[in-house]
């Protein structure tokens, strides 16, 4: 039979929508907006804020860290930049749009006039700086100090991102003291809160959490192979931070869920509004579903050295084996592609109502298990390692089985044999992000330099022979805010990641 291709020249465009990020400069002195309570935004705040997080955020951390392809025995077209690696002012603008919108949310909150919302501001403050690190994280200097400021200042200067990423300890530390010293008049926080229902505990454990991943990510500046070699003014900061941290860290994952359902399209989870139409009774696939395909290099990585139970929930399998496609090839006869790859699995596609994920046990675990093995905290890096891999599996709904054991007698992959314990907790973490958050895998791999260990798509022409290092800032900045928005080319994109590269 001969196969219909789907033409797809620009894949994003039909698959999501993105407002103008210039939304964000309504007036903060607007009458109407004290009337809008925190507790009636901090819903629309959090859920909003997710979208782009699993959505696009997603798709370019799980394209760059190779665990998806193209499906091109159906398709023509699509990935043809992220394969080509080639950066532009348009290459993914949308998340810097909607991260910009969003995070103003949680700044109307926290600006809000009233004094009995310290819970729900606190709440906004971490949220804030959770999106503001990622911000930091894929541009580098962003406007900060002066943002949000509406039509009192719709030019906003650009702050350079280490100074945020130390004001975003302070932000988050003024969260966990407005929690532990709210007054009495305080209104507390319930249903509204969709992701821990006002469960002010796990709200300090997850600024923790947070706090503990801001401070790692500047522990290895200047490294090539994740070794902590940060320069010495960072490391006096950092140890005085790890000093004074409160290691109280998640022990749940961040989950989200104002009342996903399948009623219509508004009401879907976000991730699976991209994945299946409504009708769950007959399930069928949209487009975006039918475009992924796992990559193989994952496909390898999940079948080999030891079979990995989390394979068959994170793609089908197909004749009891992952089967992907390599980035950038073509369907037979023209190019190589198996004709039968591997979707996405049932542990991340499951129903229109299924929780979303912002903060994975798994990565909180891998987070002590990495400040263990640099010496900022005690603690048993061989137990928190493999405590990961165990909520992992959970997530994923995967059986453990023997894999523990078996992957720690493998380099690179399994913490007791590995000559370099970070090198292993990488691997951990991106196989525990895959498909979830794969934005935080493609950071963390920049990060620790082993997204050079990754192969690269066939026809890159990227002009290192590696991934980039951050994102360019977006056309609809260089035409807003033109007189601030830092020069920057193509080739700084690849040399000049944030400053803690």
């Amino acid at each position: 039979m001969k196969k219909i291709k789907i033409l797809l020249p620009l894949i994003a465009l039909t698959l999501f929508s993105c407002d103008s990020y210039l939304d964000i400069n309504e007036s903060p002195n607007d009458p109407n907006a004290s009337l809008i309570t925190p507790n009636l935004s901090i819903s629309a705040a959090q859920t909003s804020s997710y979208s782009v997080l699993v959505r696009r955020m997603n798709e370019l951390g799980n394209v760059f860290m190779n665990n998806w392809g193209a499906n091109v025995n159906s398709f023509t077209g699509g990935y043809a930049e992220e394969f080509g690696i080639t950066m532009s002012n348009n290459f993914y603008e949308d998340v810097w749009n909607s991260l910009y919108r969003n995070t103003y949310e949680y700044s109307n909150i926290i600006n809000h006039p009233s004094a009995n919302y310290d819970h729900h501001k606190a709440i906004a403050k971490i949220m804030k700086s959770f999106y503001f690190q990622y911000l930091v994280d894929l541009y580098g200097d962003v406007p900060y100090f002066q943002a949000h400021q509406g039509a009192n200042n719709v030019n906003p200067a650009y702050d350079d991102d280490q100074a945020i990423y130390r004001d975003l300890i302070v932000q988050i530390d003024s969260a966990l003291d407005m929690i532990d010293n709210a007054p009495a008049t305080t209104i507390a926080v319930g249903s509204e809160d969709v992701m821990l229902g006002g469960n002010m505990d796990a709200w300090k454990k997850f600024a923790n959490t947070l706090k503990l991943r801001i401070l790692l990510r500047q522990s290895t500046k200047g490294s090539t192979n994740g070794a902590t070699t940060t320069d010495a003014a960072t490391l006096t900061y950092l140890n005085a931070q790890f000093a004074n941290l409160d290691t109280n860290f998640l022990d749940r994952n961040v989950t989200i869920n104002p009342g996903y359902s399948n009623a219509k399209d508004a009401q879907q989870n976000p991730w699976m509004n991209l994945m299946v139409n409504l009708n769950e009774t007959t399930v069928t696939y949209r487009s975006a579903y039918n475009f992924r395909r796992a990559s193989s290099y994952i496909a390898g990585q999940l079948n080999n050295n030891p079979v990995d139970p989390r394979r068959g929930r994170l793609f089908s399998l197909v004749s009891g084996s992952v089967v992907g496609v390599t980035q950038g090839d073509a369907s037979q006869p023209t190019g190589t592609a198996p004709l039968n790859l591997s979707p996405l699995g049932p542990g991340l596609v499951i129903r229109s109502s299924q929780d979303g994920y912002v903060m994975l046990l798994a990565e909180s675990l891998l987070l002590q298990a990495e400040a263990v093995e640099r010496g900022f905290i005690p603690g048993d890096a061989q137990s928190l390692f493999d405590a990961a891999i165990t909520a992992s599996m959970s997530h994923l709904g995967a059986t453990v089985g023997t894999y523990v054991s078996d992957v720690n007698a493998v380099d690179g992959k399994g913490y007791t044999a590995s000559t370099n314990k970070i090198q292993a907790i990488m691997y951990q973490k991106s196989i525990a992000l895959n498909g979830t958050n794969g934005v935080e895998a493609w950071i963390e791999y920049t990060r620790t330099g082993f997204i050079n260990n990754i192969p690269m798509p066939m026809g890159s022409t990227s002009p290192t022979g590696k991934k980039p290092l951050r994102l360019m800032y977006p056309t609809s900045e260089l035409a807003s805010n033109s007189a601030n928005v830092p020069a920057q080319s193509v080739a700084d994109s690849f040399n000049v990641g944030p400053f803690w590269k």
